[in-house]
Order: structure tokens, then C-alpha cells, then sequence
């Protein structure tokens, strides 16, 4: 199994034409996903790499039957694209467009809160479950198996689950929270689904400095009966330096690498040190 999505599920891109969603779009159909339909407006009623397109969200419901869609739109336009999907009633949504401005970020996700709707970014590199890939993660890195992934990075993702993939571990499903201060989704969302999915046997936290999601989702993991590895990015960094994210930063002391290591820790959490060593982590929980 997986969660949020899977290989029967029915995706629209929202900003198919454009080049980012034309190279991805071409990438997630050789892995798999099911890509019915796109909306690019004043080109609908034409055909686009297979696909057909239309001139809103609302007439492309009304032909298909729509499990989530996938937005590569630029960050003006996005609140709009964003918030007519969720009227539209599609339930998973991803948005992987980065320097949304804050307010319309909150004014998505509380919308989305009110509808019922997962966002997942943004600012996101999308999610990945068995032959349905939502986004810009690369096809080789991932594998059919046993353990799920949530993060806040991107490429540490790509790192620890392609080495994963390496030596034979697949995964579930592999979500992007994305980088931003306010994502739809957080930690504790995710691990509650991976923790009532049966055949997820094991989860990878990938966080980062900054804020308190690592910290909330520690209370979580003592409730867990699945095992759970970490591994956190910026140790090294310097308080009130942000770190290509706009969450990844320590205010006040607060967000700290240590004070995350330790909350995960005292939780029941593994904790890797380098990305490397959540593959040697997850073989031996694997074996248990």
C-alpha cells in the first residue's frame, strides 16, 4: 500500500504547458502516475503530450474523476490556482512553486484546513508513492518496499533513499513537507498515516533546523509502534543564519540541531549523525 495516493489515482497538472510542468510531466508518466488531465488556460480543448487540456480546474472535474493535482504555476498566480482546486473538491494537492509570498501561503492552507484538503509544500519536491510520482523527485531513486519517508529536504531525500533503494530497501511512500514557514502538512500528519498503513514497517524522518516541527512530532513517535530513524540537516550552522530554507533557521535559541537531537532521542527516535548511516539503521530495525 501507500498513502494519500497510488497507482489508481487520477492526477491533474495545473500548469502543464509551461516548461517546468511539460519536462515533469513527461517524467512522472514514465513513473507511472496516471496523469489524466491539465489545466493550462486559453489551450483547452487541446491535446498536450497526451494529455488532455482544459481552461479551468472546474471543467476538468466535470470530465474526470480527480485524486490530487500537482501545481507549476509561478508565485503570483498560485494562491488562485491553489484555492480553485480546493473548491473543485480534489483532496491532495501539490504545490511545488517556492517564494509564494506568507500571507497567501496561510490563506491556502487554512482554506485547505476548512475543505478537508491535504496540502503537501509548499515549496515542496512533491511526494512519491509506488507508480504515482506528485513532482520532481528523480524516477531512479526510489523502489517498492517497506519503509516511508517524510522530510523537509529535498536532496538529503534524494540521498538517503536512493542509498536505501541501493542495497534492496524500497519505500512506501516518500512525502515532501517542503521548506517554507508555513507548510500544509506537517510531521505528526504524516507519521499518523504511515503509522496505520500495514505495510509500512519502518519511517524516515528527514528534518532540519529551525522551528518546533521536529520537536511536536517527538511527542507523536512515543505513541508509535513502528520504528523510527532521523537524521537532521544543519548541524554545523551558525544561530540566525537561514539555510536555504525559510524555516531552516535558529531564533532565540530556539530550533536548535542539539535540542531537536535530543527531543527525537528521549522519544525512541534513531538519530544518524550522517545520511549514510540511516541505511545501516534501517536494515538492522528491518531485521528485528
Amino acid at each position: 500500500m501507500a498513502i494519500l495516493v497510488n497507482e489508481q489515482s487520477k492526477v491533474l497538472i495545473q500548469g502543464i504547458t509551461g516548461k517546468q510542468g511539460t519536462f515533469h510531466l513527461k517524467r512522472m508518466q514514465e513513473f507511472g502516475t496516471n496523469v489524466v488531465a491539465g489545466v493550462a488556460p486559453g489551450k483547452g480543448g487541446r491535446i498536450h503530450e497526451g494529455v488532455p487540456l482544459y481552461e479551468t480546474v472546474f471543467e476538468a472535474v466535470e470530465e474526470h474523476p480527480i485524486d490530487a493535482t500537482v501545481l507549476f504555476i509561478p508565485a503570483p498566480y498560485c494562491k488562485d490556482a491553489a484555492l480553485e482546486a480546493i473548491e473543485a473538491g480534489i483532496k491532495v494537492i501539490v504545490i511545488i512553486t517556492e517564494h509564494i509570498p506568507v500571507m497567501d501561503e496561510l490563506f491556502i492552507v487554512n482554506r485547505a484546513k476548512m475543505k478537508g484538503v491535504t496540502i503537501i509544500g509548499p515549496n515542496t519536491f512533491g511526494m512519491a508513492s509506488w507508480k504515482c510520482k506528485l513532482g520532481i523527485l528523480p524516477n531512479v531513486a526510489f523502489s517498492q518496499g517497506p519503509v516511508g519517508v517524510v522530510a523537509r529536504s529535498g536532496t538529503l531525500t534524494y540521498e538517503i533513499v536512493g542509498s536505501l533503494t541501493n542495497v534492496g530497501i524500497g519505500q512506501t511512500s516518500v512525502v515532501g513537507l517542503g521548506g517554507d514557514r508555513v507548510p500544509g502538512t506537517n510531521f505528526i500528519d504524516m507519521l499518523k498515516l504511515f503509522e496505520a498503513d500495514p505495510d509500512t514497517k519502518a519511517v524516515v524522518l528527514v528534518g532540519e533546523i529551525g522551528g518546533n516541527a521536529e520537536e511536536e512530532a517527538s511527542e507523536y513517535i512515543k505513541t508509535m509502534s513502528k520504528p523510527v530513524i532521523a537524521y537532521l540537516a544543519g548541524k554545523s550552522a551558525p544561530p540566525g543564519k537561514r539555510m536555504g530554507h525559510a524555516g531552516a533557521i535558529i531564533e532565540r535559541g530556539k530550533g536548535t540541531y542539539e535540542g531537536k537531537v535530543k527531543a527525537l532521542t528521549e522519544a525512541g527516535a534513531q538519530v544518524a549523525t550522517f545520511p549514510y548511516e540511516v541505511v545501516d539503521m534501517i536494515q538492522k530495525v528491518l531485521k528485528k
